[in-house]
């Protein structure tokens, strides 16, 4: 009688499936319990049912994935690119809350983000953020007229 070894399960992606669900079933049930109601058409519950639904499925894919034989070795940890990344989440978070506004902290988000990718251009990449950042903050404003943190930029346009 051939028996075959237990297979190994990915602990790490397994937890991360396992986490991922239950958001989802938190944004799910959160979103159940919002009295905001449509008048005509789709409502603002609807987008959250349809975040809920993404990570149900990512969740489900990283459990898969988790007990899957053939897995590919996982690539180094490069901290550098971690903390860029954190130092953009942290400067977006810093320019709204210190009152610098929405297009300040896309330009800080998108220049350190592409310096977490590689890139070298920082001030290059905050012009670019900038010009997204007014971009974005004018089809938000204008278009959707839903408001954005305001900051100095914000208030010339």
């Amino acid at each position: 009688m051939n028996i075959s070894p237990l297979r190994r399960i990915d602990v790490p992606a397994f937890a991360i499936g396992t986490g991922l669900i239950a958001l989802a079933g938190v944004v799910v049930w959160d979103t159940g319990r919002m009295t905001i109601g449509a008048t005509y058409g789709i409502g603002p519950e609807a987008m959250p049912y349809v975040l809920g639904a993404f990570l149900a499925l990512l969740g489900v894919a990283h459990l898969v994935s988790a007990l899957r034989e053939a897995r590919p070795e996982p690539e180094e940890t490069d901290l550098g690119a971690i903390g860029w990344i954190g130092a953009a989440l942290f400067g977006l978070l810093a320019a709204i809350g210190l009152g610098g506004g929405f297009v300040l902290g896309t330009a800080i988000l998108f220049a350190f983000t592409a310096r977490a990718f590689g890139r070298r251009a920082l001030l290059l990449d905050l012009g670019i953020g900038l010009v997204l950042g007014v971009l974005i903050f004018l089809v938000f404003n204008d278009l959707l007229t839903l408001t954005l943190p305001q900051g100095p930029v914000e208030r010339l346009l």
